[in-house]
């Protein structure tokens, strides 16, 4: 958690001395007139949401390299086994179903049951189960797992997510960039003519930046567990419900997930948080396997 927290801190630092260069650079230039102090609130949101849409973008567009690299995937070109074989048909035979181009099919070592789908787009997209997944579940419950994770593709799921997040980081950038300089200017008094940013700037935007960041973990988390019911409701169509409610029975005995932060909030096993609750990814399965029962 520690490093988490130091990691946040140092990237929001990053941003603020990018934002101040680049702030300072248009002020050179005059494209914004410094003198109007906060009153140039539209190259400030231009700003915010270059760099808030940027970095999720990125991500995004990484995301099936960040997977891969991170979990040591391997992806299945020419299956070398009966196993590999059915993953990759099964994959295929959902992909169609749903009319979504054939992912990449990948499997990782890890003794977790757990399997995760990404990428930039719906027909360009990756699904990856681990090995103990394989070795631990029947074949109808892998069905419905892969089925859940062809489902989380077809619905657009990681280009959704990355939206929103962008659209939160812009507005965590912006208004945090609003409140420092509030405080600082009104630390500094009218008569104060230094140039630059102050302390009260750096310090105010940082605590700004932690707590509207924690709302907006609240948003995007919030959306996650909406997004795993869907799956889920996917995962029962494509495969059967029995099968999907089985698959989460045998989930729900395992371990919490220990994939990559990178990739913890695409896994269909659930990650705990230490913030609480709200803060998890994924509702609890038992919940999960009520909504699907109830629906039946």
């Amino acid at each position: 958690m520690f490093k988490r927290i130091t990691l946040f801190i140092l990237t929001n630092l990053a941003i603020m001395a990018a934002l101040s260069v680049l702030y300072a650079a248009l002020s050179a230039l005059g494209i914004v007139d410094a003198s109007r102090g906060l009153g140039a609130y539209g190259p400030l949101m231009v700003m915010s949401a270059l760099f808030g849409f940027g970095g999720a973008f990125i991500s995004l567009l990484a995301s099936k390299w960040i997977a891969k690299w991170t979990t040591g995937a391997k992806v299945i070109d020419a299956p070398r086994n009966d196993t590999e074989r059915w993953l990759f048909d099964t994959v295929a035979r959902h992909a169609n179903r749903v009319g979504i181009k054939m992912p990449e099919v990948a499997v990782y070592d890890s003794p977790d049951m757990n399997a995760f789908a990404t990428g930039a787009t719906r027909n360009s997209s990756l699904v990856a189960v681990s090995t103990g997944l394989l070795q631990q579940m029947q074949r109808n419950e892998v069905d419905a797992v892969l089925g859940h994770e062809i489902a989380h593709v077809a619905n657009g799921d990681m280009v959704t997510l990355t939206l929103l997040q962008g659209v939160l980081n812009t507005f965590v950038i912006f208004f945090s960039e609003i409140i420092g300089r509030l405080v600082d200017s009104a630390l500094r008094g009218r008569d104060d003519e230094r140039g630059g940013p102050g302390v009260g700037y750096w310090l105010t935007s940082i605590v700004a930046r932690l707590v509207l960041g924690l709302f907006a973990a609240l948003i995007v988390n919030w959306f996650s567990r909406r997004r795993e019911f869907r799956a889920d409701e996917g995962g029962a169509s494509l495969a059967g419900r029995d099968n999907m409610v089985s698959a989460l029975r045998r989930l729900n005995r395992s371990e919490e997930s220990h994939l990559p932060d990178a990739v913890a909030a695409f896994g269909i096993t659930p990650r705990g948080s230490s913030f609480g609750a709200l803060f998890r990814s994924h509702p609890p399965i038992e919940e999960r396997i009520a909504r699907l029962q109830a629906a039946h």
